[in-house]
């Protein structure tokens, strides 16, 4: 297994030339930012960790922002998005005010049922509402809802079964796995064929590195974040998982400064 150490990377515009990146991303590259590039069929997939639960993909087609959270220049120089994913309604996953500054008038949104009711009416009239286990297509994306909630007896309150949901994006031929908040339920045990998965472990809402490395080394994605994870070892989460599943390669992105 390789673990990959993620920083902020200063890329200035000779160096966005050189890679012959979209026109969409030339702003980006300008700023201090940190991504990571998966190719696909159509394209690449480009990962950027925002803080903590917040990510924003550019997929072929179309930019993704996933759990926006935070102040409107954590998104400086990254193009708004086509599609707003939100996984449940806590704070650090759901922010109405995240999303007055970052989306556009042609924003779509996908929700769980409980943040579709939370929406403005102008959001709401975009979004759809996915419950666990539903799938929908947006711009040739298939998006599954995969249900993400609490198994131990004392964090049951935190994530009910049947409310949040988590999400796996078809794109081009790759899958990428966004857990949301959740621990190794089976439903994430079940997963194959997963090329970028990114997997929550903090107390006590979540789960601990031992679930979360127990569950990656069963559904073996090729990819692994870790994310949510403040107060939690990841260092030792990465080891569990080169001893368990060495194939898996972990990158330790900058979720946190």
């Amino acid at each position: 297994m390789k673990v990959t150490r993620r920083t902020t990377l200063r890329l200035g515009a000779g160096t966005a030339a050189a890679l012959a990146m979209p026109a969409s991303l030339h702003l980006a590259l300008a700023q201090d930012r940190s991504s990571d590039r998966y190719p696909t069929d159509g394209g690449e997939i480009v990962v950027y960790p925002i803080a903590h639960a917040s990510i924003v993909l550019e997929v072929p087609g179309m930019v993704i922002y996933v759990d926006p959270v935070g102040e409107a220049d954590a998104y400086e120089g990254l193009p708004p998005p086509d599609l707003v994913l939100i996984t449940h309604e806590h704070g650090d996953h759901f922010s109405p005010d995240t999303l007055d500054v970052t989306v556009s008038a042609q924003s779509q949104f996908i929700t769980n049922p409980s943040v579709y009711e939370k929406l403005s009416e102008d959001y709401r009239a975009r979004a759809t509402a996915m419950k666990n286990g539903d799938t929908t297509e947006v711009r040739d994306v298939q998006i599954e809802a995969i249900p993400a909630y609490n198994m131990t007896e004392d964090r049951l309150q935190y994530h009910p079964k049947g409310r949040d949901n988590g999400y796996v994006l078809t794109i081009d031929g790759r899958r990428v796995y966004i857990a949301g908040d959740t621990e190794d339920t089976p439903e994430m045990r079940a997963l194959r064929n997963i090329d970028v998965a990114f997997i929550p472990m903090n107390l006590p809402y979540t789960m601990d590195i031992d679930q979360a490395a127990s569950a990656v080394i069963e559904f073996k994605p090729a990819n692994v974040y870790p994310y949510h994870y403040r107060g939690s070892d990841v260092e030792a989460f990465a080891a569990k998982v080169r001893e368990g599943a060495p194939e898996v390669n972990v990158i330790l992105g900058p979720w946190y400064g």
